[in-house]
This record gives C-alpha cells, structure tokens and sequence, in this order.
C-alpha cells in the first residue's frame, strides 16, 4: 500500500484512502456540524494558565481531546438511545448504529495514535488509562439504569469520578507537557462532581435543555441522575418515580408527573444546595491553588443552573 510516513512516524493516508475516510467520518461531521456548549473543553483548557503549556502543543494536545470526545460522544448517544443532541438528530439515527460506532471507534484509535505527536513516552498510556475509567464508570451507568437498580448517591458520586475521565484526560496531558507538577487531585474531583450534577439537573430544569435534547429527556432514557436517586432513596416507599423510569417514556404529560414528584420531594431544592456548596467548594480551592481568572470566568458561566432557582424566586 502507498503510504506516506510523517517526520514523527504517523503515517498519512494516501489520497484516495482520504477521499473514503471522508465519508467514514460522515456521523462525525454531522455530530459537529453544530457548535456544543464547549464548557468541558473550556474548563480542561483553563487549568493551562497555571500549566503554561506552549501554543504549538495546545493546539496538538486540543485536536486530540477533540477527536477523543467526540468519539466518545458518538457511543454515549447509541449507548443513551438518545434522539437529540445539539438540537438535531443524533448521527446513529441518520447513518446507523453500525456506520456510527465504527466511526467512533475508528476516531477513538486515532486520537490515541495522535498523541504520538506529544513526544512524550506517558501520551498514550495517560490517554488508555483515563478512557479505561470512563468506560468503567459509563458500564456502572448502564448497568444501574437497564437493571433498575437504585444507587446510594455515594456510589453515584464515586461513578461520576470515573466517567469524567473523559475531560480530565486533558488535564493530565497538559500537566504531562508542563513543568509544573501541582496536585490537581481535590479541584479535578470537585469540577466533576459540579460539571454532571449540574447536568443532571439542567436536563430536567432548564429550556435550554429541552430544546436541544428534548423535555426531561433523562426520565425518557431511564437514567438515574442525581435528583432522581435522591427522590427514590428518600421515598423508598413511593416507587411512583421507578415505575415511571422503567417504562422510557416520551408521554410528556407522564414526564410532566414525575418532574412534580421531583419537586414534591424535595429533590430539585437538594440538589440546588449541593450545586451550591460544590461551587463554593471549587472557587476556595481555586483560590488555594494561587487563583485562576479564566477557570473563575468558566465557574461563573456554570451558574446558569441558577437561572431556574431565579425564575422561581424572583424577588431575591
């Protein structure tokens, strides 16, 4: 086969192997067709104004999150039986589910083979270990929700370590290109804890949400998401919310029931208050950490949760 070989030992695809990729990635040109909130992205890239890691780096170590994530997104929506993502059809739903995980799977591979560009011995072992955390915590994820089993939200909390795995990968990949060696263990920890409570809740509370997944769109996948375990472990008598989870429905009035449940058992304002405490709890030890103005700015675009608490409470 004619293969052109790049300085640092990745080969290129010839032409006409390009003009085939082209349309093997067709799920992943859809997928990002339409610009996502970008926050996950912003947050791993923040951590480099303490790391100091060269432009030409960023930019290497920034193409290969991208295409790692989206690999990874790619599998979450077949995984997830998703409809929406961005507002538009999920790529499975237009191109297959064997088309899409190949795709994915073939991009994962990639990423991975790019991080040779890093010129780092660690790249790629970072990179398997951190995607082997993710998928571990996205197999509990499934396992909790297609057996109808309720987690504690301790368990859920330690699963959320592991499938953030999916973003902290960067972070580990910048610290690896950095000469600064500092402990990110305790903030690595408290942003993923904040980034998936806040979406858990958004999913169910903000428009925003709504139009770009669909209503409620949790309760139609049947996940337990951390306002959803809370209502059940706190009314384990009341098994209304389990019983409607089981059935992935998209009645919107069913859904409409059990976000009242929700609000009834004082799930939505428990997780407001944790949401609140993780907040503070990341900007002190931001503030620990020597300060950060451009992770500050990135925590206060993730108060938009806020947003729904500000609506309900419009006096204060």
């Amino acid at each position: 086969m004619d293969e052109h070989v790049k300085g640092n030992g990745v080969p290129c695809l010839t032409l006409g192997e390009r003009e085939h990729e082209e349309k093997l990635l067709q799920p992943f040109a859809h997928l990002t067709q339409e610009p996502g909130m970008q926050i996950l992205t912003r947050v791993s890239s923040a951590y480099n104004y303490w790391l100091k890691v060269p432009a030409d780096k960023l930019i290497a170590l920034k193409d290969i999150g991208y295409i790692i994530h989206h690999s990874c997104v790619l599998i979450d929506d077949i995984q997830d039986n998703t409809l929406l993502r961005r507002g538009i059809p999920v790529a499975h739903s237009i191109y297959g589910v064997a088309s899409t995980l190949n795709t994915a799977i073939y991009l994962l591979l990639k990423g991975l083979k790019r991080a040779q560009i890093l010129n780092n011995p660690d790249a790629i072992a970072l990179c398997i270990e951190h995607l082997l955390d993710m998928y571990y915590g996205q197999g509990l994820d499934i396992c909790w929700r297609d057996n109808n089993t309720c987690p504690s939200l301790e368990e859920y909390m330690q699963m959320i370590q592991k499938k953030a795995a999916v973003w902290l990968f960067k972070i580990g990949l910048l610290q690896l290109l950095s000469d600064n060696k500092i402990d990110f263990t305790k903030l690595n920890s408290i942003l993923a804890m904040y980034i998936q409570i806040r979406d858990d809740y958004c999913n169910l509370c903000l428009q925003q949400y709504t139009d770009e997944r669909g209503y409620c769109e949790d309760i139609t996948e049947g996940k337990l998401s951390f306002p959803i375990i809370h209502a059940i472990r706190r009314h384990p008598d009341d098994q209304q919310v389990i019983h409607i989870l089981r059935q992935r429905t998209r009645d919107v009035e069913l859904k409409k029931y059990c976000f009242t449940l929700l609000e009834k058992f004082g799930s939505f304002s428990y997780t407001r208050h944790i949401l609140k405490e993780l907040d503070a709890e990341a900007r002190a030890e931001v503030a620990k950490l020597g300060g950060n103005p451009v992770l500050e700015n990135v925590l206060n675009e993730l108060l938009d949760w806020k947003k729904d608490e500000d609506d309900k409470n419009p006096e204060q």
